[in-house]
């Protein structure tokens, strides 16, 4: 062998020696969460091995990964992943003495809440007391691990050791995933419920847009169909599917619009008033600006409801009837109706027409870079732009859309049935609050105090001022 030859292969087996072997870490169960989460551990650069019943007939499992009994894959590692439901915990009692100095890391949930007495990861910990038991990675689902959904996706840990959290967290954080350590065991039932939960930054939205639906639906029931049953004997009932609904739905839309931006001006008034940004909002507001997200997606699909249903006016029967019935009257009369050409009707109706599709399209930017995949894409100061200043350029559009479909009906008598105002004029007050109070806080007067307040400047008081003089 020439001398050149055994440099090189001497240089390759110190290298081979040298080399960090990689992590053996091994999980009990190869249902699709077992298998998922084998596969993002191999491809983060880790060596798995799975524990099962039938060994040579578990299934296919990821390239790389070994497969062997519970008890062998439980000597050659020593964290483990329990992904298996709690049914079957009970051949984990029967080896503790496998499992001793071990780390289990419970991935289990339930079907519902308070299905047990006790909490999985405590039953677990029961079962095998000479393990360290960690409950976390519970609310990672098969399909976001199979699809490496996990950059910045935050996960839960509880147990009782500290090291056996660190060591988990090390491997979460490995993962991409954004670790918080929520304490001793006895949070357990805590996680396990995380899964759970139904929509819960939902809810509020939900709830909100459900009351304005309602009370708008039957506020307009009442002026539109009843009293014209009651005054006017005329059955109309037939508007509620559509011409009721294509009123309460850009009504509803419009409110919840301005909502999303409501809490941001009460928000800088709080601090203007308070001469700080140290102190906490009160707990209504947090809540109320933690779900504007939410709020904004509510108010883009009454949108979308809105303009689906204006499409299809044309197509109802009322509609055709109505024109077919003209027609015919002209035709047996042998008549023509006169075109007569309003000029400023004309700009009213092109004007209304042109900003509610304007509107429409910057709703639907607000809504796509409202989204994670598009939002992450954006700079911060991007991602500001288009939700803070056009946002509000959007709420100006939507609110003169409003205004331009009633501006020469707010005077007339008529339209004040029963001496109640119109749908579109009560969803009006909202936006146009909102509005003025922002034009408020852009004076630079205001504007330049509530920048240097958000940079950190705080408003002395006369009597702290005295205080520190006196040095008292």
């Amino acid at each position: 062998m020439k001398p050149e030859s055994m440099s090189l292969h001497s240089l390759g087996a110190a290298a081979a020696a040298v080399a960090p072997v990689s992590e053996l870490l091994c999980i009990f169960g190869t249902g699709d969460l077992g298998r998922s989460l084998g596969q993002c551990l191999l491809q983060s650069g880790y060596r798995v091995v799975y524990g099962s019943r039938r060994p040579h007939s578990s299934g296919p499992l990821p390239p790389g990964a070994q497969v062997m009994s519970h008890a062998e894959a439980a000597q050659s590692a020593t964290l483990i992943f329990i992904c298996v439901h709690r049914e079957h915990y009970g051949f984990l009692e029967t080896m503790a003495h496998h499992l001793e100095r071990k780390v289990l890391v419970d991935l289990s949930n339930n079907l519902k809440k308070d299905m047990y007495p006790d909490a999985n990861a405590a039953y677990l910990q029961r079962l095998v007391p000479g393990a360290a038991v960690v409950k976390g990675l519970n609310t990672l689902s098969a399909w976001a691990l199979q699809n490496g959904l996990l950059a910045g996706k935050q996960v839960y840990l509880c147990g009782n050791s500290m090291e056996a959290k660190r060591a988990v967290a090390d491997m979460a954080t490995k993962l991409g995933l954004s670790v918080l350590d929520r304490g001793t065991l006895s949070a357990a039932r805590e996680l396990e419920d995380f899964p759970l939960r139904l929509f819960p930054e939902w809810r509020l939205p939900l709830r909100i847009a459900t009351g304005l639906t309602a009370f708008f639906f039957f506020y307009l029931l009442i002026r539109d169909v009843i009293y014209a049953y009651v005054e006017q004997d005329k059955d109309i009932s037939f508007r509620i599917m559509v011409s009721l609904a294509n009123k309460v739905f850009p009504i509803v839309s419009l409110i919840m619009l301005s909502l999303c931006y409501l809490p941001g001006v009460i928000a800088a008034v709080l601090q203007l008033y308070r001469g700080t940004k140290y102190r906490r909002f009160p707990h209504w507001l947090d809540r109320w600006m933690l779900c504007r997200k939410q709020i904004g997606l509510v108010a883009l699909a009454l949108a979308f409801l809105h303009a689906i249903y204006t499409f299809i006016i044309p197509i109802r029967y009322a509609v055709r009837h109505k024109l077919i019935s003209r027609v015919v009257d002209e035709m047996k009369n042998n008549k023509t109706t006169p075109f007569y050409f309003d000029n400023e009707e004309a700009w009213g109706t092109d004007s209304f027409f042109a900003l509610g599709i304007l509107g429409f399209f910057l709703y639907v930017l607000l809504g796509l870079t409202s989204l994670p995949s598009v939002g992450a894409t954006l700079s911060w100061r991007e991602f500001s732009f288009i939700q803070s200043k056009l946002g509000h350029l959007t709420l100006f559009i939507c609110t003169v859309h409003g205004y331009i479909y009633g501006w020469n009906k707010f005077l007339r008598p008529s339209t004040y049935k029963w001496y109640t105002p119109p749908g579109y004029m009560l969803c009006l007050i909202v936006p146009s609050v909102v509005l003025v109070l922002k034009v408020l806080l852009l004076l630079p007067c205001v504007d330049r105090t509530l920048t240097r307040i958000r940079q950190g400047w705080e408003r002395t008081e006369p009597r702290d001022e005295i205080c520190k003089a006196t040095n008292l």
